[in-house]
């Protein structure tokens, strides 16, 4: 078939959809449809450590704002904390997650998969701790009381199919699971019956 259909022709000055179902994670732990801006915020994993879970959370910087370039600046140690109030509270911070997914599906890598980003702190899943030795974080652009967005759901969904592809994942978890009490994201407003829908639904081959 002709790459060049009507229906994958570009058209200029048009916002390209993310092309989720081609998403892949390659040997290197890229996914080869993100955008890559690495964070400094990364160590190796212990050895022999094999990646089991994935863990959602949510994020917004400034809180319950969208769009702006908060989010990568705080993963790659560049946050003015004069930029805005709540900034001077976490400038300091020094945390990343593997990858982001905006509000309109586009997907961002800052550390590859292999490595042991910094996103789920203290934390225990199943009677074990430290998750950031076998997870892969994941952060939708949201806030605990605000509805994510079709298209994240979407691209949530082919990004876990995509890392079930690679690792053996057994679990996708949210912050809040592996951190009760400390943490509340991805929130109540996130849909995880919807997202298990998405997921069986790509599984299923029909996406």
């Amino acid at each position: 078939m002709n790459s060049r259909t009507a229906s994958s022709a570009t058209v200029p000055g048009a916002p390209q959809r993310p092309r989720v179902r081609r998403l892949v994670i390659g040997p290197d732990g890229r996914a080869n449809a993100a955008a890559q801006i690495a964070s400094p915020n990364c160590d190796e994993r212990p050895d022999d450590t094999a990646i089991s879970l994935i863990v959602v959370h949510g994020i917004s910087l400034p809180p319950r704002e969208f769009g702006g370039d908060g989010i990568e600046q705080l993963f790659t140690n560049r946050l003015d904390p004069e930029a805005h109030p709540y900034y001077a509270t976490i400038a300091s911070l020094r945390v990343s997650s593997h990858f982001l997914i905006r509000r309109d599906g586009a997907l961002l890598q800052f550390v590859p998969c292999g490595r042991r980003a910094w996103h789920a702190g203290e934390s225990a899943w199943r009677g074990r701790l430290h998750c950031n030795d076998f997870s892969v974080g994941v952060e939708p652009e949201g806030a605990d009381d605000v509805r994510y967005t079709a298209k994240q759901y979407r691209m949530l969904a082919t990004l876990s199919r995509a890392l079930r592809a690679r690792y053996p994942i057994a679990d996708i978890a949210g912050h809040s699971d592996i951190a009760p009490g400390r943490k509340t994201d991805p929130g109540p407003a996130f849909d995880w019956p919807r997202l298990r829908r998405e997921i069986a639904r790509l599984e299923a081959g029909s996406g």
